[in-house]
């Protein structure tokens, strides 16, 4: 979810009544803009390539009408993206495992590669921010965020998959 559909849930709340969803919401505006900062020179792939990988990554393969469910975009801009990166080699199309008629996109090795060193790029970033936290706040801040977006998932209807980790 972009911060522009975060910002309109904010505000449909009262916001008189509840000055800390003010404070949130600019936090959470401050912390696009960072993130739009970030040092993309250094990284392999694109944001959306981030995206698409990662979620193909966490639920394989999937058909491009699921990832544009997933992700609420325009079949036509999944099937854009998604043959960028079939032309870089970085997902491939197979037949439907259970048999369906719709061809379906996994990762490529190459793919799940660049994700992870992208991944690994952008956590050593965090690390370096969080460098002054303690575990118990860094665990604390990891466990608000994902009390948030489950949050706002259950608001869309789409839940996200996320890895089997702490």
């Amino acid at each position: 979810m972009c911060t522009l559909h975060i910002v309109c849930i904010l505000h449909n709340m009262s916001m008189d009544r509840e000055p800390e969803l003010v404070n949130i919401e600019y936090e959470l505006t401050l912390l696009s803009r960072y993130h739009a900062l970030a040092q993309r020179a250094e990284l392999l792939l694109d944001r959306s390539a981030y995206l698409l990988l990662g979620r193909l990554e966490l639920q394989q393969p999937m058909s491009l009408k699921e990832l544009s469910c997933a992700f609420s975009l325009d079949i036509s801009t999944i099937n854009r993206q998604i043959g960028a990166l079939r032309r870089q080699g970085l997902v491939e199309r197979v037949e439907d495992p259970d048999g369906g008629l719709a061809r379906k996109v996994r990762p490529t090795a190459q793919g799940l590669a660049k994700l992870r060193a992208d991944r690994a790029h952008s956590t050593a970033g965090v690390a370096k921010a969080l460098r002054e936290w303690t575990p118990e706040q860094r665990f604390a801040l990891g466990d608000l965020l994902r009390q948030f977006n489950t949050s706002v998932e259950s608001l869309e209807g789409r839940e996200w998959p996320r890895p089997n980790q702490v």
